[in-house]
């Protein structure tokens, strides 16, 4: 039985002060020897932290004695040991970093949450209907490793690139059923949020994310293929439980992967998948031009 446990959390709420909030979490954490990382803003608080079962649970009862946080949902996998090397807790204008062009505000209005059991029929749907668009909410490299089946690739390496990325590549779908999904359902709070504000009239998202839907006993993680990245020295944990396949393809050469390096020169630690040939071959490198570099320096 695991002892130790990784907690995923978040919850758009208004914080008077997230400097004092930020500091009362930080010690509680240390306190119980908790490690991960934590953002406060005005908007809410997020976050993900590792320890022992007792910490973890000591945590959330902490957090859920502040009506604040009363309702927030915890996200909770089993764990060998710590799976973050340190604690960060810091104060941010958002707790996910979006910059939207239009007012988007989780808190007041985002798309229809949808669970587990919903969003695999709707997954279904789209599989044979052009009006039904599954749309990742995540970064083009977490695509790569793992994705649900006909899902959009957005083009994207940072979140905040969503809203150009929107305007210039889904004109014409205003009038489709959109749904999208994240790791844990933050990042489609206000993604499907600016839809809504940019004129979409039907969006969805998958609620508490891939990580629930991993964890659900009737959808059993169907129709997701390949691995769910996460933010955390895990890289990569599964998510279907009745297909093994691997959709991740090697930066170098194309041949299935699903392990994730970063380029070995610190000038550049480009995150890239890499097949156990080419990551001898390259010796770490993303490219020959790195591995020159670093000769010459």
């Amino acid at each position: 039985m695991s002892t130790y446990q990784v907690l995923l959390f978040y919850q758009f709420v208004h914080v008077e002060s997230p400097i004092a909030l930020a500091d009362e979490l930080e010690r509680f954490c240390r306190q119980r020897g908790l490690r991960g990382r934590i953002i406060v803003a005005e908007e809410g608080i997020n976050g993900t932290v590792s320890g022992r079962t007792a910490d973890t649970a000591a945590f959330m009862d902490a957090l859920r004695a502040d009506k604040r946080f009363a309702t927030m949902p915890f996200k909770v996998d089993a764990a060998d040991g710590h799976v973050f090397p340190r604690l960060r807790v810091r104060v941010r204008p958002e707790i996910v970093t979006f910059r939207s062009d239009l007012p988007v505000n989780p808190a007041r209005r985002t798309g229809e949450h949808l669970s587990p059991a919903a969003f695999h029929a709707a997954l279904e749907e789209a599989l044979v209907s052009d009006d039904v668009v599954v749309l990742d909410g995540r970064n083009d490299y977490e695509y790569d490793v793992g994705h649900f089946r006909g899902a959009i690739r957005p083009d994207v390496r940072t979140f905040r690139d969503f809203p150009a990325w929107i305007r210039e590549h889904l004109d014409g779908y205003q009038n489709k059923r959109i749904l999208t999904y994240c790791t844990g359902g933050i990042r489609c709070e206000k993604l499907t949020g600016y839809l809504l504000e940019a004129g979409f009239h039907d969006v969805a998202q998958l609620d508490g994310g891939v990580v629930t839907y991993a964890q659900d006993p009737q959808v059993r993680g169907r129709l997701f293929d390949g691995k769910l990245y996460v933010f955390d020295e895990r890289i990569v944990i599964p998510v279907n439980q009745e297909e093994d396949t691997i959709v991740g393809r090697c930066f170098h050469c194309g041949a299935p992967t699903e392990q994730f390096i970063n380029c070995r020169r610190d000038a550049c630690h480009f995150q890239h998948l890499v097949c156990t040939d080419c990551r001898a071959r390259m010796g770490g490198y993303c490219s020959e031009d790195c591995r020159s570099l670093d000769r010459v320096g």
